[in-house]
This record gives structure tokens, C-alpha cells and sequence, in this order.
């Protein structure tokens, strides 16, 4: 019988919640494209409840104790004392979300002998040493497709919130203020703007078709261009390079995955080539960004400004510059947290311990890393390699 560790969030504050804003959620039967939405044989939850905190446990613990596995579940990841590095060196199966990822480095996998699956509750799996995990005969899966619309529509509201200085206008109604002039003298229309998305998957697809009917010009860059229809249809540009497409676009929206290729790809030099007063968009992964450069560039204007969600390490230093710097959009790493995609990714969790128990095959596009290689999703996505170096930073928040 299996040792199943979980990693997930904190319960709210005021305690795990006992109702909702709204009854349930809308039934979707696919997913854009075609792909079948998670087909587990049964769920034990209600869909549209608070299943990524502890508390919510994924909805795992009666279907993994019925079958005679164990479930721990924590919070407690970061640091030599944590509940996650106790409880890892004999455990068979790791669930983690990106939101509040369980750094797999190689220093913890190589301490976790009995490791075999490493599953993302969500997407993206650059919290694990995807080369670590290769070398291991680790399988590392991910939810696939689970949140991408739910990252995209995020995306859109950030666009438009740092367009048209939504936050700011907010605080002065907080304050008491009718603050008109304050308001407006950093507020812009999108349209007739030139957006770009680095990274054309599942998400910046998403998101093009969102901003198209804003009437804005759209471009794109991807390691794997889009047919030709898909690029009429949208009426966007391809760009073989980051490079080559930031400095025409007013707007930047960072959708590609964390790989050795992609760390630190908006550096200094990447962000001083975008136009002045251009606005970037990232809830992709924070070290996608150089932290210290997307901060000078607010405080020099060459940024207008920046918005995501994501971080590094997660959760950040109460001392990041992101928490404090100007004319910042950022909150904490929630775009593809929502109920409506907690219930989507907790059942593809389940779909795959059901498929690992049984012997099944999991679904191709839900593998990253499978028989010491990239496999899959994976293979598509990501390089070899790792992504994983100064997440120990985590456990600051904690100081």
C-alpha cells in the first residue's frame, strides 16, 4: 500500500468555509479542441467547494484510505523541519500545487527512496528537478488543460486593470476620495494596441482569442508555431523570438512554461529592448522574470506597469521588491486556483492515482517526465534540466 504525502495551501483565515457565493458550477463537457475534461470512475466531493487547502485534502482521503493508503497532508513544506521533508523520506506518492509548490529538488528526491510519482495538482511541474526526477525513474504527471482557461481569463484582467489603472482608482473609493483627475491620468483603451503573448499553448491561445475582440493587433512567439488558420482566424503575427517580437507591443503576456530556455529570459536587456510605458503581464512563473529588473523598470517608467501572479520562490519574502515596487498588479499565485478549477484538477489528480493503482497507462497529455525521459506534455513543453535552484528562499516566509 502506497504513502501518499500532499502538499496544499493553508485554510482561509476564518476557517475552512461552511458556504459558498454561489451553488455550484457550470457543466462543461470539454474542453476547448476537443480533449475530455478528467474522467475518474467517482469523485467524494461537491463541485465548487474549496478542495486546494488542506482542509479540502483534493477530496482524496476516502477514496486513498478505502483502498488501504495512507494520506498525510500539510502545509508545511520549506526548510529542513518541515512537516514535507519528514514525512517525504518514506513516501510513495507526492501531490503538490503550483500555487504553494513542494520544491522537489535533486538534495530531497535523492534523500525519498521509495519516491515513483510526483503529481502536479494543476500545471506545470517546473517545482520538481525534472532531470533529478529522470535520473530517479520518477513519474512525474500534471492535470493538463485543468486551469488553462482559468490562467487565461486572469490574464485578461490584468491586461485590462493596468491599462486602465483599475487598482488605484479602487484605493481612492477605499479612502473616501472621488479622486477623477488622479484616476484617469494613467488610464488607457487597449484598443488599438499591439499585444503579444510568449508562448502560444494552450493559454496564450486562450488569451489571443480573448483579446481579439478588444480590436487590438495581436502577435505571438512559440517554439511551435500555429496553423495557418488558427493565425488568420486571430489575425495574429508570428514571431520566431521574444526577442525579435517585444519591442513592437504595447503589451507583453507571459504564457510559456519554466525550463532552463526560459528562466530568466525578461532580464535586464529583454525588458530594456519593449517599449516605453509598455505593460507586462506574467502568470506564467516568476523566474521567467529577473526580479530586481522588472522593479528598476517600474521605478525608471520604462515599465507602465507589471501584473501576475506568480513569484519566486513561492510563497515570496515578505521582503520581495514585487510586494512594494510601483504601479504593480500582482497578487499571490491564484489565476488557476479558482472553485471552478479546483474541481477539475482535483479529479484529474484522482483519474491518475486511479490509472498508477490499477496499472493503467496514464493519459498521454497529463505526462511530463515517464521511463527517464521527457514524455508527453512534457516532452512538448519543457527542456531537461532544472528549475529549482533558490526555492530554499521559501522558507523565509516563515521567518
Amino acid at each position: 500500500m502506497a504513502k501518499v504525502v500532499c502538499v496544499l495551501y493553508d485554510d482561509p483565515v476564518d476557517g475552512y468555509p461552511t458556504a459558498y457565493a454561489r451553488d455550484g458550477l457550470p457543466k462543461l463537457e470539454r474542453y476547448p479542441g476537443g480533449q475530455t475534461l478528467p474522467t475518474p470512475k467517482a469523485i467524494d466531493f461537491q463541485p465548487g467547494v474549496l478542495l486546494g487547502s488542506v482542509s479540502g485534502e483534493l477530496g482524496l482521503r476516502k477514496f486513498l484510505e478505502s483502498q488501504g493508503h495512507s494520506l498525510v497532508v500539510t502545509s508545511d513544506k520549506d526548510g529542513p523541519d518541515s512537516v514535507f521533508e519528514r514525512e517525504l523520506v518514506d513516501a510513495d506518492i507526492v501531490i503538490s500545487q503550483p500555487f504553494w509548490p513542494a520544491y522537489l529538488t535533486a538534495e530531497r528526491i535523492g534523500k525519498a527512496s521509495k519516491l515513483k510519482l510526483a503529481i502536479t495538482a494543476g500545471i506545470g511541474s517546473d517545482h520538481v528537478d525534472l532531470q533529478a526526477a529522470m535520473d530517479h525513474g520518477i513519474t512525474v504527471a500534471e492535470v493538463t488543460y485543468c486551469n488553462s482557461i482559468s490562467v487565461s481569463e486572469h490574464v485578461v484582467m490584468m491586461i485590462l486593470s493596468l491599462a486602465r489603472n483599475y487598482i488605484p482608482s479602487y484605493q481612492w473609493v477605499m479612502k473616501g476620495g472621488w479622486n477623477i483627475a488622479d484616476c484617469v491620468a494613467r488610464s488607457y483603451d487597449i484598443e488599438g494596441m499591439e499585444i503579444g503573448t510568449v508562448g502560444a499553448g494552450r493559454i496564450g491561445t486562450a488569451v489571443l482569442r480573448r483579446l481579439k475582440p478588444f480590436d487590438v493587433r495581436l502577435h505571438y512567439t512559440d517554439r511551435h508555431r500555429l496553423p495557418d488558420s488558427v493565425e488568420k482566424e486571430l489575425g495574429a503575427r508570428f514571431h520566431q523570438t521574444a526577442a525579435e517580437m517585444v519591442p513592437i507591443c504595447d503589451v507583453v503576456t507571459i504564457n510559456a512554461p519554466l525550463h532552463p530556455e526560459t528562466e530568466n529570459l525578461f532580464d535586464e536587456a529583454m525588458i530594456a529592448s519593449m517599449k516605453r510605458g509598455a505593460y507586462l503581464v506574467n502568470t506564467a512563473r516568476g523566474k521567467i522574470c529577473n526580479r530586481d529588473a522588472v522593479a528598476r523598470a517600474l521605478a525608471s517608467g520604462q515599465l507602465a506597469g507589471y501584473a501576475g501572479d506568480v513569484w519566486f520562490p513561492q510563497p515570496a519574502p515578505k521582503d520581495h521588491p514585487w510586494r512594494s515596487m510601483r504601479h504593480h498588479g500582482m497578487t499571490p499565485h491564484i489565476s488557476g486556483s479558482s472553485l471552478s478549477a479546483q474541481a477539475r484538477y482535483a479529479a484529474g489528480t484522482r483519474e491518475i492515482l486511479e490509472c498508477w493503482f490499477e496499472g493503467k497507462p496514464i493519459r498521454e497529455e497529463y505526462l511530463i517526465v515517464a521511463s527517464g525521459k521527457l514524455a508527453g506534455a512534457g516532452a512538448h513543453s519543457y527542456s531537461a534540466g532544472d528549475a529549482t535552484r533558490g526555492s530554499e528562499e521559501a522558507a523565509r516566509f516563515k521567518s
